[in-house]
């Protein structure tokens, strides 16, 4: 079988990413080559946590087989935006990248963990990893850097050094104000490490807030012979994700950008009315299905969906959560109902511990700011408490350590007030919020299923 391989150039690098992964190859990179074809703006990927991902990409020139698998059959196309593959953690490539005045955009994939936020969404400096890129930046010995925000601070001092310009940053991350989140963590560590490189931020650089959505679970070894079969090309990286997709963008990109409106971005002046619809109906409703499910025994989102009682709690926090959305109650019905068809595909095996990896970042943006809502207006948050019991439930039986950028602090208590307090410290002084949380959390360890 031939293998996959690029038969000519690959376009041109005219836009950087961190964080190659799954997500960033449905979505960014599948717009940007979807564009391209008059005006091609190459993608240099480079990895956010390890070099697993960039390897068999490079190996393949940056090719890969997007499979769209609908609840009845696939399709299959070859991306080709992506120009070179890359280690994340190779520092000075990276550096040099953003130092090219022919990048005029850097987009960010790497979850909410990534972000390294303490709970008031301020850079986590009691966080080992952002010490040690500290003192590394703080050094400039050009060291390798652990955290995204100390990466993104690097690559833009040796953009302004280089004087190559202005550029727009756009994180594509689950966060609301995602383009503000990034700036504030970016802000701080460089007002650290070099108090007169954050001048030239705050005067050369954009964050662009955006709302994101595409359901993209982890391929199997069973996805690569669906790529040969549908393209006549062995593929070492293919990707799977659904039909549906959705990429809202607000801020200025002072040095252009692809057209990736022609492939129905949209452009907004505040994407915080589809941000936080996405984040909280959909986002909010996959933490209800992990924690929930994996609890009573499933294993991806199309089982724990198919569970009247999951169902169920979902139908409950989409009520909830819908009281403090702006949409038309209209919109949003019909928003809700698309949804349950995505969640029901049976053919996307979107697995429940995917989703409930990183739940103190993920809670703290789901779950949180719904229940301070309805407590300010005299209602329990039921739903929202539901979420988090279902959480701590999880993690008292859960035997292995959870993938968490807080499992250090995790690993001292499994007491709910104290869990709670990790992603709310406000409400874990609220009598009320505590004892429905508690009743709630035995609910949920009671009816747990052996797996």
């Amino acid at each position: 079988m031939t293998p996959l391989r690029r038969d000519g150039d690959a376009p041109p690098v005219r836009l950087a990413h961190l964080g190659l992964g799954a997500f960033h190859r449905s979505h960014q990179a599948w717009w940007t080559g979807a564009v391209g074809r008059s005006d091609p703006w190459g993608i240099a990927a480079f990895t956010g946590r390890g070099p697993a991902a960039a390897v068999p990409l490079a190996a393949q020139g940056g090719l890969y087989t997007l499979i769209v698998r609908g609840a009845r059959a696939d399709r299959a196309e070859v991306v080709t935006a992506i120009s070179r593959a890359a280690d994340g953690s190779d520092t000075a490539a990276f550096a040099a990248c953003l130092a090219d005045p022919a990048v005029r955009v850097l987009t960010v994939t790497v979850t909410e963990a990534g972000y390294c936020r303490d709970a008031d969404g301020a850079l986590d400096r009691a966080d080992p990893r952002v010490a040690a890129d500290l003192a590394a930046l703080t050094a400039g010995d050009g060291g390798p850097l652990r955290t995204a925000p100390g990466r993104v601070v690097a690559g833009l001092r040796a953009r302004c050094r280089a004087d190559a310009g202005p550029l727009a940053v756009v994180p594509c991350d689950n966060l609301a104000a995602n383009g503000s989140a990034l700036r504030r963590v970016v802000m701080d560590l460089a007002g650290q490490a070099d108090p007169g490189l954050a001048g030239w931020i705050d005067g050369s650089v954009s964050f662009v807030s955006t709302a994101v959505d595409r359901i993209t679970p982890r391929a199997t070894p069973a996805d690569r012979d669906t790529a040969t079969r549908l393209t006549g090309r062995s593929d070492r990286a293919p990707v799977v994700t659904e039909p549906f997709r959705e990429w809202v963008l607000a801020g200025d990109f002072p040095g252009g950008r692809p057209p990736w409106e022609e492939a129905g971005a949209r452009f907004t002046r505040d994407v915080t009315s589809y941000e936080d619809r996405k984040l909280w109906l959909l986002n909010g409703a996959h933490s209800i299905l992990a924690y929930g499910g994996l609890l009573r025994g499933h294993e991806t989102v199309a089982a724990a969906f198919a569970d009247g009682t999951c169902r169920g709690w979902v139908r409950e926090w989409w009520a909830e959560a819908a009281r403090h959305l702006p949409q038309p109650a209209g919109t949003l019905a019909a928003y809700q109902e698309s949804l349950a068809g995505r969640f029901a595909n049976p053919r996307i095996r979107h697995t429940l511990a995917q989703v409930a990896a990183d739940g103190t970042q993920k809670l703290r943006m789901r779950a949180v700011p719904i229940l301070r809502r309805e407590r300010a207006a005299g209602r329990p948050g039921t739903a929202a408490l539901r979420m988090i019991a279902c959480w701590i439930a999880y993690l008292r039986g859960h035997q292995a350590e959870p993938a968490d950028p807080m499992a250090d602090r995790l690993r001292l208590t499994r007491r709910p007030r104290d869990l709670l307090a990790l992603i709310a410290p406000d409400l874990a002084e609220d009598g009320t919020v505590l004892a429905g949380l508690a009743e709630l959390v035995a609910e949920n360890e009671k009816g747990r299923r052996p797996r």
